[in-house]
Protein backbone atom coordinates (compact mmCIF):
# COMPACT_ATOMS: atom_id res chain seq x y z
CA UNK A 1 0.00 0.00 0.00
CA UNK A 2 1.13 3.56 -0.71
CA UNK A 3 1.73 4.88 2.96
CA UNK A 4 2.38 8.23 4.51
CA UNK A 5 3.77 9.49 7.58
CA UNK A 6 1.43 10.06 10.43
CA UNK A 7 -0.57 13.28 11.21
CA UNK A 8 -2.44 12.69 13.92
CA UNK A 9 -6.75 12.02 14.40
CA UNK A 10 -8.85 14.01 13.05
CA UNK A 11 -10.48 15.21 15.98
CA UNK A 12 -8.43 16.29 19.36
CA UNK A 13 -7.77 13.56 21.89
CA UNK A 14 -9.67 14.45 25.00
CA UNK A 15 -8.26 14.21 28.56
CA UNK A 16 -10.91 12.55 30.01
CA UNK A 17 -11.54 8.60 30.08
CA UNK A 18 -9.39 6.46 32.53
CA UNK A 19 -7.11 9.00 34.61
CA UNK A 20 -5.64 5.50 37.04
CA UNK A 21 -5.09 3.68 33.88
CA UNK A 22 -3.17 6.49 32.60
CA UNK A 23 -1.11 7.80 35.16
CA UNK A 24 2.21 8.56 33.58
CA UNK A 25 2.70 11.75 31.16
CA UNK A 26 5.47 11.66 29.14
CA UNK A 27 6.07 14.84 27.02
CA UNK A 28 8.80 13.97 24.23
CA UNK A 29 10.62 15.97 21.14
CA UNK A 30 8.32 17.18 18.08
CA UNK A 31 11.06 16.25 15.81
CA UNK A 32 11.81 12.40 14.94
CA UNK A 33 15.36 11.77 15.97
CA UNK A 34 15.42 13.41 19.33
CA UNK A 35 11.61 11.84 20.06
CA UNK A 36 13.54 8.54 18.95
CA UNK A 37 16.55 9.01 21.55
CA UNK A 38 13.91 8.92 24.02
CA UNK A 39 11.63 6.00 23.38
CA UNK A 40 14.17 3.91 26.13
CA UNK A 41 11.92 6.27 28.51
CA UNK A 42 8.55 4.33 27.90
CA UNK A 43 9.66 0.51 28.88
CA UNK A 44 11.40 2.03 31.67
CA UNK A 45 8.95 3.95 32.96
CA UNK A 46 6.51 0.69 32.68
CA UNK A 47 9.14 -0.97 35.23
CA UNK A 48 8.56 1.78 37.75
CA UNK A 49 5.05 1.64 37.77
CA UNK A 50 3.83 -1.71 36.77
CA UNK A 51 -0.03 -2.03 35.49
CA UNK A 52 0.01 1.74 34.64
CA UNK A 53 -0.33 3.15 31.20
CA UNK A 54 1.87 5.77 29.70
CA UNK A 55 0.30 8.65 28.08
CA UNK A 56 2.85 10.38 25.39
CA UNK A 57 2.75 13.95 24.27
CA UNK A 58 4.81 14.41 20.99
CA UNK A 59 5.21 15.69 17.69
CA UNK A 60 2.74 14.10 15.10
CA UNK A 61 5.64 12.32 13.09
CA UNK A 62 6.88 10.24 15.62
CA UNK A 63 3.26 9.81 17.10
CA UNK A 64 3.38 6.12 15.26
CA UNK A 65 6.17 5.03 17.03
CA UNK A 66 4.72 5.27 20.33
CA UNK A 67 1.44 4.29 19.45
CA UNK A 68 2.73 0.65 18.69
CA UNK A 69 4.60 0.34 22.34
CA UNK A 70 2.24 -2.14 24.14
CA UNK A 71 2.89 -0.04 27.50
CA UNK A 72 1.43 3.27 26.17
CA UNK A 73 -2.37 3.60 26.28
CA UNK A 74 -2.69 6.39 24.37
CA UNK A 75 -0.68 9.02 22.09
CA UNK A 76 -1.61 12.91 22.32
CA UNK A 77 0.08 14.20 18.92
CA UNK A 78 0.95 17.90 19.46
CA UNK A 79 1.37 20.12 16.01
CA UNK A 80 3.36 22.87 17.23
CA UNK A 81 1.01 26.21 16.92
CA UNK A 82 1.24 30.61 16.87
CA UNK A 83 2.72 31.34 20.26
CA UNK A 84 3.22 28.41 21.64
CA UNK A 85 -0.76 27.34 21.40
CA UNK A 86 0.43 23.59 21.61
CA UNK A 87 1.31 23.96 25.14
CA UNK A 88 -1.66 25.56 25.77
CA UNK A 89 -3.83 22.63 24.24
CA UNK A 90 -1.71 20.08 25.90
CA UNK A 91 -2.41 21.80 29.55
CA UNK A 92 -6.01 21.29 28.43
CA UNK A 93 -5.93 17.76 27.79
CA UNK A 94 -4.10 17.10 31.03
CA UNK A 95 -5.19 19.39 33.02
CA UNK A 96 -8.02 17.41 34.52
CA UNK A 97 -5.94 14.33 35.49
CA UNK A 98 -4.39 13.48 38.62
CA UNK A 99 -0.75 11.82 37.16
CA UNK A 100 1.28 10.03 39.28
CA UNK A 101 4.28 11.09 37.54
CA UNK A 102 5.00 13.96 34.60
CA UNK A 103 7.74 13.41 32.40
CA UNK A 104 8.90 16.23 30.13
CA UNK A 105 11.57 15.45 27.96
CA UNK A 106 11.26 18.95 26.18
CA UNK A 107 12.23 20.94 29.17
CA UNK A 108 8.99 23.50 29.10
CA UNK A 109 7.16 24.54 32.21
CA UNK A 110 4.07 22.24 31.60
CA UNK A 111 4.91 19.51 34.33
CA UNK A 112 4.99 22.50 37.10
CA UNK A 113 1.22 23.78 35.53
CA UNK A 114 -0.15 20.25 36.66
CA UNK A 115 -1.36 18.23 39.41
CA UNK A 116 0.89 15.34 39.66
CA UNK A 117 2.67 13.47 43.12
CA UNK A 118 6.14 13.66 40.82
CA UNK A 119 7.57 15.26 38.02
CA UNK A 120 10.91 15.18 36.22
CA UNK A 121 12.14 17.51 33.98
CA UNK A 122 14.75 17.60 31.17
CA UNK A 123 17.61 19.67 31.44
CA UNK A 124 20.76 19.85 28.72
CA UNK A 125 24.17 18.75 30.83
CA UNK A 126 26.92 21.32 29.71
CA UNK A 127 28.95 18.51 29.17
CA UNK A 128 29.40 16.62 25.90
CA UNK A 129 27.26 13.10 26.21
CA UNK A 130 25.00 11.66 24.28
CA UNK A 131 20.98 11.94 24.60
CA UNK A 132 20.57 8.24 25.09
CA UNK A 133 22.98 8.67 28.48
CA UNK A 134 21.67 12.19 29.13
CA UNK A 135 18.23 10.70 29.45
CA UNK A 136 19.07 8.03 31.82
CA UNK A 137 20.61 10.65 33.74
CA UNK A 138 17.66 12.29 33.88
CA UNK A 139 15.05 9.31 35.42
CA UNK A 140 17.65 7.84 37.63
CA UNK A 141 18.46 5.09 35.75
CA UNK A 142 21.43 3.12 36.39
CA UNK A 143 22.23 2.72 32.89
CA UNK A 144 21.86 4.41 29.23
CA UNK A 145 18.15 3.94 28.48
CA UNK A 146 18.63 2.52 24.96
CA UNK A 147 16.08 3.53 22.03
CA UNK A 148 13.06 1.12 22.11
CA UNK A 149 11.37 0.78 18.71
CA UNK A 150 8.89 -2.12 17.92
CA UNK A 151 6.19 -3.13 14.95
CA UNK A 152 3.16 -5.21 14.59
CA UNK A 153 3.39 -8.28 12.49
CA UNK A 154 1.39 -6.74 9.87
CA UNK A 155 4.01 -3.71 9.92
CA UNK A 156 6.39 -6.37 8.79
CA UNK A 157 4.30 -8.43 6.87
CA UNK A 158 3.69 -5.32 4.79
CA UNK A 159 7.75 -4.63 5.22
CA UNK A 160 8.42 -7.81 3.10
CA UNK A 161 5.44 -7.21 0.81
CA UNK A 162 7.03 -3.80 -0.29
CA UNK A 163 10.29 -4.88 -0.40
CA UNK A 164 9.73 -7.78 -2.48
CA UNK A 165 12.39 -10.13 -2.34
CA UNK A 166 14.58 -11.59 0.93
CA UNK A 167 17.84 -10.39 -0.63
CA UNK A 168 20.10 -8.54 1.55
CA UNK A 169 19.36 -4.74 1.96
CA UNK A 170 21.48 -1.62 1.41
CA UNK A 171 19.56 1.08 3.31
CA UNK A 172 20.43 4.36 2.81
CA UNK A 173 18.81 8.04 3.75
CA UNK A 174 20.15 11.19 1.57
CA UNK A 175 18.11 13.66 3.34
CA UNK A 176 17.88 15.71 6.45
CA UNK A 177 15.46 18.55 8.14
CA UNK A 178 18.22 21.00 7.12
CA UNK A 179 20.25 20.82 3.63
CA UNK A 180 23.97 21.94 5.55
CA UNK A 181 23.60 18.10 6.98
CA UNK A 182 22.82 16.46 3.72
CA UNK A 183 25.46 14.39 1.69
CA UNK A 184 25.44 15.40 -1.78
CA UNK A 185 22.68 12.62 -2.57
CA UNK A 186 25.01 12.01 -6.36
CA UNK A 187 27.72 10.84 -3.34
CA UNK A 188 25.15 8.49 -2.13
CA UNK A 189 24.75 7.20 -5.41
CA UNK A 190 28.10 6.70 -6.37
CA UNK A 191 28.25 5.18 -2.48
CA UNK A 192 25.35 2.61 -3.23
CA UNK A 193 27.05 1.95 -6.54
CA UNK A 194 30.36 0.85 -5.23
CA UNK A 195 28.92 -0.83 -2.98
CA UNK A 196 26.60 -3.12 -4.42
CA UNK A 197 29.08 -3.76 -7.93
CA UNK A 198 29.68 -6.67 -8.82
CA UNK A 199 32.63 -7.91 -6.35
CA UNK A 200 31.17 -4.93 -3.84
CA UNK A 201 30.94 -5.36 -0.84
CA UNK A 202 27.28 -6.01 -0.82
CA UNK A 203 26.87 -6.76 -4.56
CA UNK A 204 24.05 -9.10 -3.72
CA UNK A 205 22.19 -6.28 -1.83
CA UNK A 206 19.05 -4.52 -3.61
CA UNK A 207 19.32 -0.79 -2.07
CA UNK A 208 16.03 1.01 0.04
CA UNK A 209 16.47 4.58 -0.85
CA UNK A 210 14.00 6.41 2.61
CA UNK A 211 13.18 9.38 3.80
CA UNK A 212 9.93 11.38 3.96
CA UNK A 213 7.42 11.89 1.04
CA UNK A 214 8.03 15.80 0.98
CA UNK A 215 11.82 14.38 0.14
CA UNK A 216 11.65 12.79 -2.85
CA UNK A 217 13.04 15.37 -5.21
CA UNK A 218 16.19 15.19 -2.81
CA UNK A 219 17.28 11.91 -3.30
CA UNK A 220 16.05 11.88 -7.06
CA UNK A 221 19.40 11.63 -8.13
CA UNK A 222 20.17 8.19 -6.23
CA UNK A 223 17.48 7.23 -7.88
CA UNK A 224 18.22 7.96 -11.20
CA UNK A 225 21.53 6.40 -10.77
CA UNK A 226 21.17 2.90 -9.42
CA UNK A 227 19.36 -0.06 -11.21
CA UNK A 228 16.15 -0.17 -11.62
CA UNK A 229 15.52 -3.83 -10.71
CA UNK A 230 17.99 -3.48 -7.62
CA UNK A 231 16.49 -0.50 -5.69
CA UNK A 232 13.40 0.15 -3.28
CA UNK A 233 11.47 3.93 -3.28
CA UNK A 234 10.53 3.77 0.59
CA UNK A 235 9.44 7.56 0.82
CA UNK A 236 5.98 8.18 3.05
CA UNK A 237 6.54 4.49 4.18
CA UNK A 238 4.61 4.44 7.56
CA UNK A 239 7.39 4.41 10.22
CA UNK A 240 6.35 0.94 11.57
CA UNK A 241 6.62 -0.57 8.75
CA UNK A 242 10.25 1.50 7.58
CA UNK A 243 11.70 0.03 11.39
CA UNK A 244 10.51 -3.17 10.06
CA UNK A 245 12.44 -2.91 6.57
CA UNK A 246 15.82 -1.66 8.40
CA UNK A 247 16.06 -4.32 10.99
CA UNK A 248 16.16 -6.61 7.92
CA UNK A 249 19.05 -4.46 6.52
CA UNK A 250 22.34 -5.37 6.45
CA UNK A 251 23.91 -1.77 6.82
CA UNK A 252 22.65 1.68 6.29
CA UNK A 253 24.46 4.62 5.53
CA UNK A 254 22.79 8.16 6.17
CA UNK A 255 22.99 11.76 7.32
CA UNK A 256 22.13 12.85 11.18
CA UNK A 257 18.61 12.69 11.32
CA UNK A 258 16.15 10.65 12.64
CA UNK A 259 16.23 7.81 10.02
CA UNK A 260 19.34 7.20 11.20
CA UNK A 261 18.68 6.93 14.52
CA UNK A 262 15.59 5.00 13.42
CA UNK A 263 17.98 1.88 11.52
CA UNK A 264 20.34 1.90 14.63
CA UNK A 265 17.51 1.68 17.19
CA UNK A 266 16.16 -1.36 15.07
CA UNK A 267 19.72 -3.20 15.31
CA UNK A 268 20.63 -2.50 11.33
CA UNK A 269 25.25 -1.59 11.19
CA UNK A 270 24.63 1.91 10.95
CA UNK A 271 27.28 4.84 9.61
CA UNK A 272 26.20 8.47 10.69
CA UNK A 273 27.36 11.31 8.23
CA UNK A 274 27.90 14.69 10.48
CA UNK A 275 29.16 18.17 9.75
CA UNK A 276 27.33 20.81 11.49
CA UNK A 277 26.36 18.70 14.39
CA UNK A 278 27.66 16.99 17.18
CA UNK A 279 28.12 13.14 16.83
CA UNK A 280 29.20 13.32 20.26
CA UNK A 281 25.23 13.85 21.43
CA UNK A 282 23.76 11.98 18.41
CA UNK A 283 25.81 9.78 17.03
CA UNK A 284 23.89 6.28 15.78
CA UNK A 285 23.64 4.31 19.63
CA UNK A 286 25.03 0.95 19.60
CA UNK A 287 27.84 -1.24 19.39
CA UNK A 288 29.64 -0.95 16.29
CA UNK A 289 27.91 1.84 14.78
CA UNK A 290 30.24 4.33 13.27
CA UNK A 291 30.37 8.18 12.99
CA UNK A 292 32.28 9.81 10.00
CA UNK A 293 32.39 13.70 10.14
CA UNK A 294 33.84 16.10 7.58
CA UNK A 295 37.78 17.56 8.18
CA UNK A 296 35.97 20.38 9.98
CA UNK A 297 34.81 19.94 13.51
CA UNK A 298 31.69 21.21 14.73
CA UNK A 299 33.34 24.41 16.20
CA UNK A 300 34.79 25.37 12.59
CA UNK A 301 30.93 25.87 11.67
CA UNK A 302 30.24 28.08 14.54
CA UNK A 303 30.17 32.11 14.47
CA UNK A 304 30.66 33.79 17.96
CA UNK A 305 29.51 30.41 19.78
CA UNK A 306 26.13 30.13 17.21
CA UNK A 307 25.75 27.81 14.41
CA UNK A 308 26.24 29.75 11.21
CA UNK A 309 23.85 28.05 8.66
CA UNK A 310 25.38 30.00 5.76
CA UNK A 311 29.35 29.10 6.26
CA UNK A 312 27.73 25.01 7.09
CA UNK A 313 26.28 25.11 3.76
CA UNK A 314 27.28 22.81 1.38
CA UNK A 315 30.54 22.12 3.61
CA UNK A 316 29.29 18.02 3.47
CA UNK A 317 30.69 18.01 0.24
CA UNK A 318 34.49 17.69 1.77
CA UNK A 319 33.50 14.49 3.00
CA UNK A 320 34.87 12.10 0.47
CA UNK A 321 33.24 9.08 -0.56
CA UNK A 322 36.78 6.56 -0.18
CA UNK A 323 36.51 7.93 3.62
CA UNK A 324 32.85 6.94 3.90
CA UNK A 325 34.02 3.42 2.37
CA UNK A 326 37.08 3.14 4.41
CA UNK A 327 34.49 2.79 7.66
CA UNK A 328 32.30 0.10 6.26
CA UNK A 329 35.27 -1.63 5.30
CA UNK A 330 36.14 -1.44 9.37
CA UNK A 331 32.68 -2.56 10.60
CA UNK A 332 31.87 -6.62 11.26
CA UNK A 333 28.62 -6.56 8.39
CA UNK A 334 27.30 -10.39 8.28
CA UNK A 335 27.60 -11.06 4.64
CA UNK A 336 29.93 -8.54 3.61
CA UNK A 337 32.73 -9.06 1.36
CA UNK A 338 36.29 -8.18 2.22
Amino acid sequence: MAGSWYTGRKRPLRSGGSPKAMSILLVTSNRLGDAILTTGAVPYLAGLYPGSKIVVACGPLPAPLFKAMPEVGEVWPLQKQPRGGHWFRLWRMAARIRWEHVVDLRGSLIAYALRTKRRTVWHTARELRHRVVQLGETLGADRPLAPHIVWRPQDEAEADRLLGSRRPILAIGPTANWSGKQWPAERFAALAAALIARGGALDAAQVLVAGAPTEANMARPVMTALPPEKTVCAFGWPLPVLAAAFARASLYVGNDSGLMHLAAAVGAPAVGLFGPSRDEHYAPWGKGNRVVRTPASYEDYLVDGSLDPERAKGLMSHLEIETVLAAIRGMAIQGMKE
